[in-house]
């Protein structure tokens, strides 16, 4: 059967698993409520990671220099609540 690429919701509700299935595929279904697009059903997209080339500049400037008087002034008495 050919990838469904609207689907109402009546449908939706009748053919679920088969929608999904053509989403897991790659389809992407939009869903509509009265005729009118509200939704879409597609395959989740793959996250995104950035390599150490691409970010390391957030690292090249100095730090803050009241970090030294700030962390003083943090509860010290916080403790890991996992740990016994």
């Amino acid at each position: 059967m050919l990838p469904v690429t609207t689907a109402g919701l009546r449908e939706l509700r009748q053919r679920a698993s088969e929608l999904v299935r053509q989403a897991e595929a790659g389809a992407v279904i939009t869903v509509s409520v009265n005729g009118r697009p509200v939704a879409q059903l597609g395959p989740v997209s793959a996250e995104h990671w950035r390599s150490w080339e691409d970010v390391a500049g957030i690292f090249d400037g100095s730090a803050d220099p009241d970090w030294v008087v700030d962390r003083d002034l943090i509860d010290q008495s916080v403790a890991d609540p996992f740990v016994p």
